[in-house]
């Protein structure tokens, strides 16, 4: 199955009229730079890069996916625009995407969530014309995504025109990142040796890892989890930082184990956001600082290439992994950190 809005666009006359070079598409779906590497010079002892996927209109990995999974439905007939409504349960960055694909091609969106998601993508989706509901009850792992769950569940009993997608057990999640995030990672990286992959639904890792089995299997796959996620069997606790974990093991998450798992505590992860900030000028979300720390305390042999996915930016978290007084009040003693927030919001 192809999917058009994945693939890069080039036209290069319009009406008889050459455009010069550059490259042109026919919707913000296919804006995207997709081959874009950070080298990340004297971080540890091998060679890393950073795979940047928040450089497309939806700001993060999760465009792919949502793009695939929507196409899926309408090739095999189950959806229509005008006609069909999607919901999901999303912590910010797949609502995100899927209220621009939705608002693209004309369905109506509902990104059901819980207090843990960020205003500010909440407020995205409704300028792009998505509903947002906030359930509040923790599910029985103390967590959001059960009760999210059941929220949709319900939905769909009601309404015979509502469609989830279900990014937790819908192959064309994986699919995506098998047949186009990996492909681009090995077509740059032939002699990759480790891949450092978050984990959230595990779409990306599950398809990454199903890629590099089969067309390079000395690439090591590392799954990048919170502390407090049970999707690879850990113990349930608390979370703060969309992302990466869940309170529910997804049913994609079988489809294929990690070469190793790395979790890392949310606290971490906010101490490696703010040296990326001050060594490379980079603001990253807290799923790159997750997966950056597991890179810096694993134990490759020196001069090994490692590339690490990044699936967005900082600047959605502006608000809260980089204000002190979020990050104090939820990892005390690591607020310190953020020494330019403090600053601002002190000359505030």
């Amino acid at each position: 199955m192809t999917h058009p809005h994945v693939a890069s666009v080039t036209t290069e006359s319009e009406n008889g009229r050459f455009l010069g070079s550059g490259r042109f598409i026919d919707s913000p779906l296919q804006a995207n730079m997709d081959d874009c590497f950070l080298r990340l010079d004297g971080f540890g002892t091998g060679k890393v890069y950073l795979k940047l996927e928040g450089l497309n209109p939806a700001g993060s990995v999760k465009l792919r996916p949502a793009i695939w999974m929507v196409e899926t439905l309408e090739a095999q007939g189950r959806i229509r625009p005008g006609y069909h409504h999607i919901v999901e349960s999303s912590s910010g960055n797949l609502g995100i995407a899927l209220a621009l694909v939705c608002k693209v091609k004309g369905y109506r969106f509902t990104c059901v969530t819980d207090p843990n998601v960020n205003p500010w993508a909440v407020k995205v989706m409704q300028a792009y014309g998505a509903t947002v509901v906030v359930v509040r009850e923790r599910d029985a792992e103390g967590g959001y995504l059960g009760t999210r769950i059941g929220r949709i569940r319900r939905m769909l009993d009601a309404d015979p025109h509502l469609v989830w997608t279900n990014q937790y057990a819908n192959p064309a999640n994986a699919g995506a990142h098998e047949a186009v995030t990996a492909p681009e990672i090995h077509r740059a990286f032939p002699d990759l040796d480790y891949l450092f992959v978050g984990a959230g639904t595990t779409g990306t890792f599950v398809g990454c890892a199903r890629y590099f089995a089969r067309h390079n299997p000395k690439t090591k796959v590392i799954a990048v989890d919170a502390v407090g996620s049970v999707t690879f069997g850990g113990p349930a606790g608390p979370r703060h930082i969309p992302g990466l974990g869940t309170s529910r093991r997804p049913e994609i998450a079988d489809l294929h184990e990690p070469d190793k798992i790395v979790f890392v505590p949310e606290r971490d992860a906010v101490r490696m956001c703010q040296r990326l900030l001050d060594s490379y000028g980079l603001l990253a979300g807290g799923s790159t600082g997750s997966v950056l720390s597991a890179v810096e305390h694993y134990p490759f042999p020196p001069d090994s290439t490692v590339v690490a996915i990044s699936p967005d930016f900082g600047d959605r978290y502006v608000d809260t992994l980089y204000d002190p007084e979020w990050v104090d009040a939820r990892f005390p003693a690591t607020a310190e950190l953020c020494g330019a927030g403090r600053s601002l919001a002190r000359t505030a």
